[in-house]
């Protein structure tokens, strides 16, 4: 029987954010091509198709645009919270290090 890995819910929850992403192109090709195969013989729906279809893909444009920018911002807080503090700061009211040359 597989062993079952645990995993910290900020781990998992990034790694879930990074599928979302990874799958963000392949929804945006499946809602692009679908009109394709639902629509059939164009002939016999007039002009007034071609412009729904149109405002279909603009709304799935805008859509698209949406959501990747709701599922970048939560990676990007993800990685915030993951990065350790910076140690290069000095705390309020210390000395900045001296060069060797002038500690002699």
């Amino acid at each position: 029987m597989a062993r079952r890995l645990f995993l910290e819910r900020r781990t998992y929850r990034q790694n879930r954010l990074q599928d979302a992403a990874r799958l963000l192109p392949v929804l945006g090709l499946l809602l692009g091509f679908a009109p394709v195969f639902i629509r059939g013989d164009t002939a016999l729906l007039g002009g007034a198709s071609l412009s729904n279809w149109l405002v279909y893909y603009f709304v799935i444009w805008i859509g698209l645009i949406v959501l990747t920018a709701f599922v970048s911002r939560a990676l990007m807080r993800t990685d915030r919270k993951d990065q350790a503090p910076d140690h290069g700061q000095m705390p309020s009211g210390s000395a900045p290090p001296q060069p060797l040359a002038e500690r002699r």
